[in-house]
């Protein structure tokens, strides 16, 4: 197929059609897919820059946090305008998504993933990508996906390091074959101590967008198990992973035990961050109007927009979203964080 008889509408994905192997029938099948990729960090701006440039029809865009200075050494999409504007980072991803191509629809989710959301999110889509900085939210997916029979893409980026694999229900083994619990606390390295670079978030994101594209069109071959790459040390290996172990907890036993769904907040450290995230799982939504108000005389100045609200208290940022999550930076201290969180925001 040339540029010049490309179909109707469908001038722009040209060269991709001319990709014998994908041709004008996956470039359909990409138009009419939903996609819903979790995290828009490192790895989710690079995968989202590829599918919506790629043509993929609807892309839920999910992301709990906003943008940082030092967050633009590897994640695409953002600038130094949406730190100034104070832009959560779906929307300010979505924003520039819509720039690159305006036939795709984008869906920025400001949210928290739990397993009171999760099912609701992900239901009707043909994929789910992993955008994600953490095991918890990953086994969460892996549940969920296996549940409702929807493929995943799993990836994973630390220092120079990185790792992805594809996860076909029913056909795969799943993430549990693999890993049977999520790692401890403290039990494996974060970026906090092993920083990260940017060349390997976009290999690992530019795989998971690939095997994305032969998923949605049902061409190629898939990656056929665990796939590991150091960009330092110049490893690329591949362990084929292609048996699903029948002690499986999820998909040989069907028992999905992230989906249970937990009480009281929740409180994460993130990555790299020296800060805390807290979720209220089935909190009812938070007027940020009204808080800034109860806090102004309190604290002093607070910015808000209709995304989120900033305030400082006792030595520590807070920010705080619509659906009363709260991100507490300068502190790692789990029930430091809930204390702060129940006498400024409430409990």
């Amino acid at each position: 197929m040339t540029e010049q008889s490309a179909e109707p509408g469908l001038e722009r994905y040209a060269r991709q059609m001319q990709f014998a192997e994908f041709g004008a029938a996956g470039q359909r099948a990409l138009l009419d897919a939903r996609v819903v990729l979790i995290g828009a960090g490192a790895l989710g701006t690079h995968i989202a820059d590829s599918l919506v440039r790629a043509g993929v029809g609807h892309l839920v865009l999910v992301d709990r946090d906003f943008i940082e200075l030092n967050n633009l050494q590897r994640q695409a999409l953002y600038d130094e305008d949406d730190i100034a504007h104070n832009l959560p980072k779906a929307e300010a991803a979505a924003r520039k998504l819509r720039r690159i191509n305006s036939s795709v629809t984008i869906e920025p989710r400001v949210m928290d993933v739990n397993p009171t959301n999760v099912e609701a999110l992900v239901a009707g889509a043909d994929l789910v990508l992993d955008g994600t900085d953490n095991f918890a939210t990953r086994y969460l997916v892996n549940d969920v996906c296996l549940k409702l029979g929807i493929p995943w893409v799993y990836g994973g980026v630390l220092a120079s390091y990185g790792v992805t694999m594809t996860i076909v229900p029913g056909r795969t083994p799943c993430l549990r074959c693999l890993f049977p619990e999520m790692p401890a606390p403290g039990s494996t390295p974060t970026c906090d101590v092993a920083g990260i670079l940017g060349p390997v978030v976009k290999i690992i994101g530019a795989l998971e967008a690939a095997e994305a594209l032969k998923l949605l069109a049902g061409k190629g071959t898939l990656n056929p198990g665990l796939l590991t790459i150091d960009i330092w040390d110049q490893h690329f290996d591949q362990v084929a992973v292609t048996v699903r172990v029948p002690s499986c907890p999820a998909c040989g036993q069907q028992r999905y035990d992230y989906l249970e769904p937990a009480s009281g907040p929740q409180a994460t450290s993130l990555c790299g961050r020296n800060a805390i995230h807290i979720a209220m799982p089935g909190a009812g939504g938070l007027s940020l109007a009204q808080l800034a108000e109860r806090l102004r005389p309190v604290v002093g100045p607070v910015a808000a927009n209709e995304f989120m609200l900033r305030f400082r208290a006792e030595g520590y940022e807070f920010t705080v979203f619509p659906d009363a999550r709260a991100i507490i930076k300068g502190t790692d201290d789990e029930a430091l964080a809930k204390g702060l969180y129940a006498r400024y925001i409430g409990s």
